[in-house]
């Protein structure tokens, strides 16, 4: 058994004891209460999933095993850059412990080796017009490689419920492996004529994924490929494309159909595909106004022109955040150190002097900040990866670590089909007459 396997078998046995003991002793115990609102409005905040790797918090942000990004950046070992290694953040994730040097190096060579694509996945995207959205791609490539599921075939063989856990841990490190190799090619295929560029296994994971892209052969990007990595790997459950990997994974689909499934949910553009709606927003209003380094007022006056126009201000607000997001605060930081001339990103920071108060001033929105999309399209542009429809791919292959490393907590902790109850309106309204035929006159 390889050392993250055990110590995640170690681990998840560990706290499948204390939630059954928990919830013997609690199972009655009140957690929230549902309001109308919340049943019209798409389940907004109601607590009803278990999600281990993650946990948001509307002041503080994403922490991952309790870890700020910022104690991530500080704790997460380096190999050779400047940035915390994705490999380090999947074990932790994994097994609630910061890995040592050696822990990850270990991971990294075992991605490189988990990491070949099945030549029938390459032929089938080559059958795709080269017009098909780098997602619908994306998609299909990780349905295409189902045919390689531990999970599949060992459930077909008739295992057991205590090997769950096993085959979708060997699930989740190939698939894992494969997904930078997969992306690589789609873009190389879509935007440089299938010009690709072969794997260096002798880089760390999220290294060779900026090699295989080849848009800069600078450090830097590198660095910035790592820091993209880590920070968009989860955000707890309950967003659409998290929470879509888990429905499809409890009814024991296998961890290639649930991703597909997640990534379906991630193109949605209130979701994933929000991310280049930034950058085409920004580039449209610099466009119109007819110069890369406009003034506070000019993107005043644009701000308003887009709110008047009835439309969002893409990159700003989140469900839950009431605070600006730390991932957009770690993307800010790594470009003061590396791009800070940059004019696009000055851009960006301009917007984010203007956009919080404009909103504040509405009345009406509850999170005027921007999150973690607001500031990612520009850092790409930067160094030449400028075709915005590849920007939800790159979210994709981060989000993999997270959704992957809670579908193996989810088969290790043996969590249910999950079977939330609808009603409809005539329920509704017969509740709510009821309701009212209850209160004394």
């Amino acid at each position: 058994m390889d050392p993250l396997k055990k110590k995640f078998f170690q681990k998840s046995f560990q706290v499948k004891q204390e939630a059954k003991e928990l919830l013997a002793e609690n199972k009655n115990l009140k957690v929230a209460e549902v309001n109308l609102s919340q049943v019209f409005g798409g389940a907004r905040g109601i607590i009803m999933m278990l999600w281990e790797p993650s946990l948001l918090d509307a002041n503080e942000g994403i922490r991952f095993r309790g870890y700020s990004i910022p104690e991530l950046q500080e704790k997460l070992p380096k190999g050779e850059g400047r940035e915390p290694l994705p490999e380090g953040l999947f074990w932790l994730m994994m097994t609630d412990e910061i890995p040592t040097e050696e822990e990850v190096a270990w991971l990294s060579k075992e991605w490189a080796k988990r990491s070949n694509v099945p030549e029938h996945t390459f032929r089938l995207l080559d059958q795709l017009p080269l017009s098909a959205h780098p997602m619908t791609q994306f998609s299909l490539a990780i349905t295409s490689m189902q045919t390689e599921s531990c999970f599949a075939r060992r459930y077909d063989e008739g295992m057991g419920k205590t090997e769950y856990w096993d085959a979708a841990y060997e699930d989740a490190m190939n698939l894992i492996a494969k997904l930078p190799r997969v992306a690589a090619y789609i873009y190389r295929r879509s935007f440089h004529g299938s010009n690709h560029i072969q794997p260096n296994h002798s880089l760390d994971w999220a290294a060779n994924f900026a090699h295989m892209l080849g848009v800069s052969k600078s450090d830097d990007f590198k660095d910035l490929m790592r820091l993209y990595m880590t920070i968009h790997a989860d955000h707890e459950g309950g967003n659409a494309s998290a929470h879509t990997m888990h429905l499809i994974g409890s009814t024991l689909a296998d961890p290639y159909i649930s991703f597909a499934g997640a990534m379906n949910s991630l193109a949605g553009p209130l979701h994933g595909l929000a991310n280049q709606e930034v950058i085409k927003w920004i580039f449209e209003m610099v466009n119109k106004i007819g110069t890369r380094e406009p003034s506070v007022e000019q993107i005043s006056n644009y701000v308003h022109e887009t709110i008047s126009s009835g439309k969002v201000i893409p990159g700003y607000g989140h469900a839950v955040l009431r605070k600006p997001d730390p991932r957009f605060i770690a993307q800010m930081e790594f470009a003061k150190k590396y791009i800070s001339d940059d004019e696009i990103v000055n851009v960006v920071w301009k917007i984010f002097e203007v956009v919080p108060g404009i909103l504040q001033g509405l009345g009406k929105v509850k999170n005027p900040w921007p999150n973690v999309d607001a500031h990612s399209g520009a850092m790409l542009v930067h160094y030449g990866l400028d075709q915005f429809s590849f920007y939800t791919v790159l979210f994709g292959v981060s989000r993999a670590m997270g959704v992957l490393a809670a579908q193996c907590w989810s088969r290790a902790l043996g969590l249910p089909l999950e079977r939330p109850k609808s009603v409809n309106l005539d329920w509704v309204k017969q509740f709510v007459a009821d309701q009212k035929a209850a209160v004394p006159a």
